[in-house]
């Protein structure tokens, strides 16, 4: 019997779902404009996902308006029920082979100078759906030379293997988020671990020095300033180049509570912190998530990676 995927995340009973008021210096716009509707008609058209629409992000009215969107694949369900996340989860359907061609076409049509490309997790598979993820990196390539691609992966549970099937495509920047900090694992990302997070960033590295790679933190869900500078410096220690950090902004009162909003003040702190540290860019801002000035990233830092390593 199949399973009805669901948005449910954390049982309100056990969280104080009064909503702290959100403060003058977050301001979300509505998506709207030609472009938007443009983008928006191609991805119906396609049958295509995006992590813009699916996890509620705040700054799709931008994104969408420059004509850029960080694409969902592997269905738009998730074997994992984290607290923090809108996308369905549930019993997800077989694995659509066709969609990398799909995306690749979307990036084509849009003529895109950086792709982003995501997935919800796919635990029931043992390469959790990484042969699609390399699929379509080669097949933007191949349709549009000079794209640069950005992929933002699942943990994979920590599996090596199904890593080096995505880096042996080459990606320019390898994503993955860690989210929270240790502390709050268990409660922000229930099936998640952060030593899988440790084994994807540090080993791509590992596979191929000269692939940028970038993680990801949220702010807000009970854990403190300190606790969040740990993390970054455990970032480094695993060869992590780009961070990110941004405000937690709760979808619905089904799931977890914002316990409190960080002020710019401590946004700049931890952006100069990052810097500090070696981190070669950090976008630190309240409304900041993982695809936010993706392009910009891309274009200033794989000059500085051609230089590294001797190219022309």
């Amino acid at each position: 019997m199949a399973v009805t995927p669901t948005r449910e995340r954390v049982n309100p009973e056990k969280i104080n779902t009064t909503p702290l008021r959100r403060p003058e210096w977050i301001k979300v716009r509505a998506p709207a404009g030609e472009t938007y509707e443009n983008l928006l008609t191609l991805m119906r058209s396609k049958a295509l996902h995006t992590v813009c629409e699916e996890a509620m992000c705040p700054n799709m009215g931008e994104c969408w308006g420059s004509g850029t969107a960080t694409f969902l694949m592997l269905g738009d369900i998730c074997t994992r029920t984290c607290g923090f996340c809108d996308i369905k989860h549930g019993k997800p359907a077989l694995l659509d082979w066709g969609e990398a061609e799909r995306v690749a076409q979307a990036v084509k049509a849009m003529n895109l100078r950086h792709a982003v490309i995501t997935s919800v997790n796919r635990d029931d598979r043992p390469d959790g759906g990484a042969p699609i993820f390399a699929m379509v990196i080669r097949r933007i390539r191949e349709l549009l030379p000079g794209c640069s691609v950005e992929v933002l992966i699942p943990d994979f549970k920590g599996s090596v293997e199904a890593l080096k099937i995505v880096m042996d495509a080459r990606p320019e920047i390898l994503n993955h988020n860690v989210e929270t900090v240790p502390r709050l694992f268990k409660q922000v990302q229930p099936q998640d671990n952060y030593a899988w997070a440790a084994a994807i960033l540090s080993n791509a590295k590992k596979l191929d020095p000269e692939v940028l790679t970038k993680s990801g933190i949220m702010v807000g869900l009970g854990e403190d300033i300190e606790e969040v500078k740990a993390v970054m410096r455990d970032l480094r220690a695993w060869g992590v180049d780009i961070l990110t950090i941004g405000q937690y902004l709760q979808p619905s009162k089904k799931h977890l509570p914002i316990v409190r909003y960080y002020t710019p003040e401590e946004f700049k702190e931890l952006r100069e912190y990052g810097r500090a540290i070696g981190f070669k860019w950090v976008e630190a801002a309240p409304l900041v998530r993982s695809s936010y000035h993706a392009a910009e990233q891309v274009r200033a830092l794989s000059i500085v990676h051609r230089k590294l390593y001797g190219q022309t």
